[in-house]
């Protein structure tokens, strides 16, 4: 028989820690959302209730104040949005085709290039960082279009590093689609293009969907990589253009930092309305099969 009280003592234990880990998780953005509407622009005058709520903080996001620095907020966030999409679009689409030939064809070299590309996540990104600088500012010597502060090679240098875990965990889903779907399609005629897009990507739509958003908001959300590579402000992405509203350029503006940050975060609140559904079986499955 189990013990009343030792189990009184558990729950009282578990439901403490459940209430310190929602207070950890909710007071930083609860934090952000008070400083955005706070008139005082330091965070030592910034309260979880504001003193003073003033909507100023958003309007200087997109309105210039006499004499000040010029807003540049708007061209950051269409640019970071764009960037966002498609290297979500490429990442799923290269994927896809990667993952699908991993998963159904066998060719030499198969397992090590799996091996490997499951080696190269070993390596953290920071120690690329000095080469990806080099290629890129070569490669601008011969292809403007692809050299430093081009927003066009950063999303190429965003597409070669999201690769390798993506495709573990499409081939892991693709995997888990029966293969005598295939040789049923095959059977009544179709090609090998249109078993890929007719039967194996429609099953494949949640694992799509997982990979699409964590592209989309790893982009979206990149910083490092980017003050690297992009050097001027009318060329920066939203997470490096924010962070020259508290650098002394800007005269550490506080509050129009975390206004633009709540802003930043409505294309990833969008894309998980629409991908919510499939999250659980994309990850779930892939990981399980995989």
């Amino acid at each position: 028989m189990s013990d009343p009280t030792r189990r009184k003592g558990d729950d009282w234990w578990r439901h403490t820690i459940l209430w310190i880990a929602v207070v950890l998780a909710v007071f930083p953005p609860l934090y952000v959302v008070t400083a955005a509407f706070n008139g005082d622009q330091t965070l030592s005058g910034t309260s979880l209730i504001p003193r003073s709520f003033t909507l100023e903080n958003f309007k200087g996001l997109f309105v210039q104040k006499e004499g000040g620095a010029e807003v540049f907020f708007v061209r950051w966030f269409r640019a970071s949005v764009i960037i966002a999409v498609l290297n979500a679009f490429f990442t799923v689409f290269i994927g896809a085709l990667s993952a699908y030939a991993f998963s159904r064809f066998r060719f030499r070299g198969r397992r090590m290039g799996m091996l490997f590309l499951l080696l190269i996540q070993m390596f953290p990104g920071l120690l690329n960082l000095v080469a990806i600088y080099l290629i890129v500012l070569r490669t601008g010597e011969v292809i403007p279009a692809l050299g430093l502060n081009k927003l066009t090679a950063l999303l190429l240098v965003y597409l070669s590093g999201a690769m390798s875990v993506n495709l573990w965990l499409m081939k892991g889903f693709f995997d888990s689609i029966p293969s005598e779907l295939d040789e049923s399609a095959r059977v009544d005629g179709a090609t090998p293009a249109q078993i890929f897009w007719g039967v194996i990507l429609p099953l494949a739509v949640p694992v799509l969907s997982v990979v699409g958003m964590f592209a989309f908001v790893g982009t979206l959300n990149e910083f490092i990589t980017a003050s690297v590579l992009l050097e001027t402000v009318d060329n920066f992405t939203l997470p490096l253009g924010l962070q020259s509203y508290i650098s002394t350029n800007f005269e550490e503006n506080w509050g129009s930092f975390a206004a633009g940050v709540l802003i930043a975060q409505i294309p990833a609140i969008i894309g998980f309305i629409f991908v919510q559904k499939y999250i659980i079986s994309g990850l779930t499955q892939g990981s399980v099969k995989g």
